[in-house]
């Protein structure tokens, strides 16, 4: 890789600029995708900020604690929500939001309404902060039928319906990765420009991978399929390799090595959490929409996920997702589970 030439380019496609072109591709287009997705975008910018500060700013104290100003602390979740519920309603665009830190969806105030729906969790794996894991924030946009009159039902859609997703990664590197319907682009922050710019153009996972992530420690309380495939990955009995476990159990970081390495990521349903722990709407549907714009799948034990119907906005579902091969062989153990029955 030529880095000195690198510095020197001026031609960089930044993430503004790629869902520009996107938008002159529609030529019915007003912009107010363009303009709700830059909202997103700062939301991002100003998390990844707030995360990189987290332990000289204290952010990861108790939310309720006062600092030596007597002002309240915000724990780094809280503070992100706001952030994002803040970006969003800004933007003029939104007209519900849905996060996973409040309890009842938020209905933006008439003045300020658009057309399209958006389902976040602000930071994915925040329990990870204090030592250093990466975390991230997913989202996934919905278009409303009605603006002028939005209901709970607006956002009770399949996955399948999403108008785009993404997740923001804050690790080693800040990035970003977002589809719009039209495969699956990665983006890197720039900390020197301010600018996301596009480092993984078009993703597409491999069709079958060699690592598997799943939380063992669960394993006493796996229904059978899960039980049979994980045994399978460690010990084949067709005389291949074993897969390699990897498991950070931060949703965000797991999604995106299995996107770019392949392999499988499962949060099955078990014993504990019978109806699985992940939640639908912006956990399962956001991952599993980029998962397949990417050439994977995505199945919940019993169906494809981005065709379940949601009826509570924190609703949960199981989740097996990754590497085309790699899921039709935990369907084919469902599926022969079920002739059983």
């Amino acid at each position: 890789m030529d880095h000195a030439g690198d510095a020197h380019r001026t031609d960089l496609m930044t993430i503004t600029r790629f869902v520009l072109n996107e938008q002159s591709r529609h030529p019915e287009s007003r912009g107010d995708f363009t303009i709700l997705l830059s909202h997103i975008v700062l939301g991002c910018k100003f998390v990844c900020s707030a995360v990189n500060k987290a332990g000289l700013a204290k952010l990861i104290g108790l939310a309720g604690e006062t600092n030596v100003q007597g002002e309240e602390q915000k724990k780094l979740d809280v503070l992100s929500n706001e952030v994002f519920i803040k970006a969003l309603v800004s933007s003029g665009r939104t007209c519900i939001l849905v996060s996973e830190e409040d309890e009842e969806a938020t209905f933006v105030e008439p003045s300020k309404r658009g057309k399209y729906s958006v389902v976040f969790d602000p930071l994915d794996g925040s329990s990870n902060i204090d030592c250093g894991v990466s975390i991230g924030t997913i989202f996934g946009i919905y278009m409303i039928k009605h603006s002028n009159d939005p209901t709970l039902t607006d956002v009770l859609q399949p996955g399948k319906n999403m108008l785009a997703a993404g997740y923001c990664m804050y690790g080693s590197s800040c990035t970003l990765v977002l589809s719009t319907g039209t495969g699956v682009n990665g983006f890197t922050l720039d900390p020197s420009l301010g600018e996301f710019i596009l480092t993984h153009p078009d993703i597409k996972i491999p069709k079958k991978g060699k690592i598997y992530s799943v939380n063992e420690g669960n394993a006493k309380n796996w229904d059978g399929p899960t039980a049979k495939y994980v045994e399978k990955c460690k010990f084949p009995k067709d005389g291949s390799s074993s897969k390699s476990l990897r498991y950070i159990g931060s949703m965000v970081a797991d999604v995106h090595r299995t996107l770019l390495y392949g392999g499988i990521f499962l949060y099955p349903a078990d014993k504990k959490s019978p109806t699985g722990k992940l939640r639908v709407l912006y956990e399962v549907f956001p991952m599993s929409f980029l998962m397949e714009q990417a050439g994977g799948q995505a199945f919940t034990g019993k169906q494809r996920a981005l065709d379940l119907i949601p009826t509570k906005i924190h609703e949960r579902s199981p989740i097996f997702l990754g590497s085309y091969d790699d899921v039709e062989e935990i369907k084919a153990l469902y599926a022969a589970e079920e002739k059983k029955e």
